[in-house]
């Protein structure tokens, strides 16, 4: 029969113009389209061939997807040995843009599930409509031969210029399948060249099963395979043995180092996808590196549909790469718009989740001895490197995932005996004394500093072991805690503390008029001044009030400002009163010796907040510190 013209069935020109210049950003995903259909036929054919016998053969002895590139003639050919099309489809799939034909068989693919006769059933792959028209963002014309693996059919011919029509008339295809020529458009030569279409294989398709042969049109060079064609994601992880989940993530990765983490799974209810995912060693030169893409690869039954999926996982794991391929993507408008579905934000919970279960495993005590101390370092070499993003992702997450976080986090505390040891929070509730009720916890620049802090002496009477928060980070970590196994978290230099006072006060000072009188010394550079039990050895110490931010929130804001002006907060200073300087100074100020009391106030407030790293004017201390020495050295000349 001779070529007849047909108009499309849709405003084509206008879905085509939106085609080439909206839904897709990027021309070369062309490709991808076009050889994600040629899969998909082959996969049809294979399995109609397991109930049938009655097919029209193949061209070749070994089945595949051949893309051949004639530079001279400005075409690009990709054909397939895949299930075909008959006239009537050609009309139904080519004609209307929106229409599927995928779609139909896999509607008629679930049937035969539940019916039980789904055996060899492929994977198929993307939207035959949508995807074929994308052929137009490079070619100026399409031509399409095509014959249907049904023993009947005739071979059927379409050409299309995309501006609203096409021609259909009789084909000359022997053997069944498609063969679908895009003659390049002026500005597409770029795509006339084997390299770069190998490259654009290897990037989009580079796991299609079938193999993907390119070749140039007359070379007598045989074609070569660009594609890979083994998903290692998607075999059972039973199938994959540490060597190739290693080789596959430093090819991933570019990390030269094996994975600490390797997470691999398959789901099939009530979403179907696969997953390998990886948590490097040590931190990637861009993690704290704001506005660059991150996520895992995102593939649709082996087609890559982005390099970076974001939103996939919350940003506080941004260390997690690797790869996801789903069953399930929506591919009704195209590949590039899928990113925040449904099926997308279910299956990035599912892999949250997971990660944080694996992690949970290496801390878990599991195993013989010898596993459980491997498993262990390989945690504490994540959380040296990645603790920070953890901690961040407890301070915002929600209920549910903070619950599954607690038992991650890892805390250095003032009973490490060399100054390195973690432990989880379950471990310190494990050695906590009889008379302790609550978790307690004090935030400070350093280890060093943290010991340092007065506020600790008390505990370290009792033998109460203390968590040493230092990063950062903590500040709005620990703000989002209220308790763990029932016992409360508590800062050992927030409030007034509620502990037994084991001394007597024989041997204190009365503290009746000397605490109204330090206020009134210090009135406006502290919010009060009261009896400590926090002390044993010092004389006094500057502590947080109950709703107040705290001197080590207030330093990190400082810092953050970069130097700009920002107002300190007012603290409580507490008073030892069994320390000889209290005493003292309890005398000094019954006697009414003032002058000597102040200044001894004035210091007792600077060392405080020397300690607290929170002294502003060390000029201001030093000339107090020297007039108390020449009232020293002068009192000891005249005694």
């Amino acid at each position: 029969m001779s070529a007849v013209e047909h108009g499309f069935k849709a405003e084509v020109q206008q879905l085509l113009d939106l085609m080439i210049h909206s839904i897709y950003s990027d021309r070369e995903v062309f490709l991808r389209e076009l050889v994600s259909n040629a899969a998909d036929a082959l996969d049809k054919v294979r399995f109609l061939e397991v109930t049938r016998s009655d097919l029209v053969g193949a061209g070749t002895e070994t089945p595949g997807v051949r893309v051949e590139i004639d530079a001279d003639a400005k075409t690009v050919t990709i054909e397939d040995d895949g299930v075909g099309m008959t006239e009537d489809e050609v009309v139904q799939y080519l004609g209307t843009i929106a229409h599927s034909g995928t779609k139909e068989f896999a509607k008629k693919l679930a049937e035969a599930r539940q019916e039980g006769t789904d055996e060899g059933a492929p994977d198929l792959i993307g939207q035959f409509g949508i995807g074929f028209y994308s052929a137009f963002m490079v070619a100026r014309q399409v031509d399409v031969q095509t014959r249907s693996a049904e023993p009947d059919a005739k071979p059927v011919a379409w050409s299309s210029e995309g501006a609203g029509t096409y021609t259909l008339g009789e084909g000359d295809r022997e053997h069944r399948g498609t063969r679908i020529t895009l003659h390049l458009r002026s500005d597409a030569d770029e795509f006339a060249d084997k390299g770069r279409l190998s490259s654009i294989i290897r990037k989009y398709s580079n796991f299609v099963s079938w193999p993907i042969l390119v070749g140039d049109a007359g070379s007598e060079e045989a074609p070569d395979q660009a594609n890979e064609g083994k998903a290692l994601w998607r075999m059972r992880p039973s199938e994959v043995d540490d060597e190739q989940a290693n080789a596959f993530y430093k090819q991933l990765s570019g990390d030269w180092e094996d994975p600490a983490l390797t997470v691999h799974f398959k789901v099939d209810t009530p979403l179907q996808y696969s997953a390998m995912l990886f948590v490097p060693r040590r931190q990637p030169y861009n993690l704290f590196i704001p506005n660059i893409d991150r996520g895992p690869r995102l593939y649709a039954k082996r087609v890559l549909i982005t390099e970076h999926a974001k939103g996939l996982l919350p940003d506080w794991m941004r260390f997690v790469s690797g790869v996801v391929d789903s069953e399930d993507i929506s591919l009704n408008v195209s590949r590039e718009m899928v990113q925040q579905t449904p099926v997308l934000q279910k299956i990035g919970e599912a892999l949250q989740k997971r990660v944080i279960k694996e992690l949970g495993r290496l801390l878990a005590k599991k195993g013989d001895e010898e596993t459980q101390q491997k498993n262990r370092e390989t945690y504490e070499t994540i959380w040296e490197a990645f603790g920070t993003l953890i901690k961040e992702g407890y301070y915002h997450s929600g209920p549910d995932t903070r619950d599954r976080l607690k038992d991650l986090l890892l805390f250095n505390t003032r009973a490490a005996e060399d100054g390195d040891e973690l432990i989880t929070l379950a471990e310190y509730v494990e050695e906590m004394e009889e008379d302790q009720d609550a978790i307690w916890y004090i935030t400070a620049e350093s280890r060093e500093a943290a010991l340092r802090n007065p506020s600790l002496e008390a505990f370290d009477k009792k033998g109460w072991d203390v968590l040493l928060l230092t990063d950062p980070v903590d500040e709005w970590m620990i703000s989002a805690f209220s308790e763990f196994e029932g016992k409360p978290l508590k800062s050992v230099s927030r409030g007034e503390l509620e502990l037994d006072d084991e001394d007597d006060d024989t041997d204190k000072a009365d503290l009746t008029g000397l605490l109204p009188w330090m206020e009134e010394t210090l009135s406006g550079r502290v919010a009060g001044v009261r009896k400590s039990v926090r002390l044993t050895d010092s004389a006094a110490v500057l502590v947080d009030s109950d709703d107040g931010i705290s001197s080590n929130m207030e330093r990190i804001l400082k810092q953050a400002n970069q130097g700009g002006m920002m107002p300190s907060s007012r603290r409580i200073l507490e008073i030892n009163p069994g320390h000889p300087l209290i005493k003292n100074l309890a005398a000094l100020q019954e006697k009414g010796a003032m002058e000597v009391a102040a200044p001894l106030t004035e210091l007792l407030l600077d060392e405080a907040r020397l300690l607290d790293g929170s002294l502003d004017e060390p000029a201001a201390m030093g000339k107090r510190v020297q007039a108390l020495l020449e009232r020293v050295a002068e009192q000891a000349v005249q005694g």
